[in-house]
């Protein structure tokens, strides 16, 4: 994609980018959920981009009901802000998009934070639900100011860090994390209660927290990475959990060096961004341009204001 092209240059250009996009079968009305019964307002009393309901009578835009809705930004900027988050593996910095954009750093904050709710995936389907293997694990990131402060004489550890539970589908490379508030067994077997099916084939480290799981599942293997152990072959599917720890490489890479700072309270937001990216990834034939119109679908429905992007969302 050319960083050039028209619809991230010009407000027009984008409005009908966004509208294929959004109503591939014709606009749909947000008041009534009509589809294909508007027309576009056109004259020098008709604002650029506005329909009519033929059904209730009411106006809208494309943006109406979407976390662009409202904005003073034009809508190529949006577009471009989407682009450049969708592309960037590892993240672009809200310092970056403020440069790039040429807006301040706060409405670059903001708009980054209501392009990651844009990431969240529509679908809660359970993974493994159709026999699919499930890698799970944990990870940690920097420091969890809930967490109670190490003895004295003693250093750090995880339980004073930011947690994280992340699982990934490797068939599909689909992946979701969750933020979750203390490393107990409880709340990491709560995240695999939710949202791990029981058909699915479960595949962990040898934590203590996945013992006694096997019943649950189709099956459930574990390698023991203190032993050095990263793989067992001759196991169907493959003991392993190299996709989720490739996943986790890819964030803490993000997080340290484009990042560099997460406070807890946006941390469910910067992991959700880091799932679309690599659920959408170019292994699973996805290109820039098409992870980009993938985000774009998702902006219905989701209004961030600037209060609720500093309230915490954890699992």
């Amino acid at each position: 994609m050319n960083l050039t092209d028209k619809r991230f240059q010009d407000a027009d250009a984008a409005r009908e980018h966004l509208e294929a996009t959004r109503w591939p079968h014709g606009a749909v009305c947000p008041h009534c959920g009509s589809v294909g019964e508007a027309t576009k307002l056109s004259g020098k009393a008709a604002r650029p981009g506005v329909w009519q309901c033929n059904a209730c009578r009411e106006q809208f835009t494309v943006t109406v009901g979407t976390v662009f809705e409202k904005s003073k930004v034009p809508l190529n900027k949006w577009l471009l802000a989407t682009y450049l988050m969708s592309s960037s593996k590892k993240g672009i910095s809200a310092h970056q998009l403020h440069r790039t954009l040429g807006v301040t750093y706060k409405t670059a904050w903001f708009m980054a934070h209501r392009i990651r709710e844009a990431m969240t995936p529509a679908s809660d389907k359970p993974f493994g639900s159709g026999g699919q293997t499930v890698e799970m694990d944990e990870t940690f990131l920097g420091t969890d100011p809930d967490a109670q402060a190490p003895k004295p004489g003693k250093s750090r550890g995880v339980k004073q860090m930011m947690k994280v539970v992340s699982l990934v589908e490797r068939e599909t490379g689909r992946a979701r994390s969750f933020v979750i508030e203390n490393y107990k067994a409880k709340d990491v077997l709560t995240v695999l209660d939710k949202h791990v099916s029981g058909n699915a084939h479960l595949r962990t480290d040898e934590s203590k927290f996945y013992s006694g799981l096997g019943p649950l599942f189709a099956s459930h293997l574990t390698v023991n990475h203190s032993k050095k152990e990263y793989a067992r072959h001759g196991t169907s599917p493959l003991a392993t959990t190299n996709s989720v720890e490739g996943f986790f490489g890819i964030f803490k890479r993000g997080m340290k060096g484009v990042y560099q700072h997460c406070g807890k309270q946006h941390l469910q937001r910067y992991m959700t961004e880091f799932d679309f990216r690599y659920t959408f990834r170019e292994a699973t034939g996805v290109n820039d341009t098409m992870r980009a119109d993938e985000c774009l679908r998702g902006i219905e429905g989701k209004r961030l204001t600037y209060r609720r992007v500093n309230e915490a969302a954890y699992a």
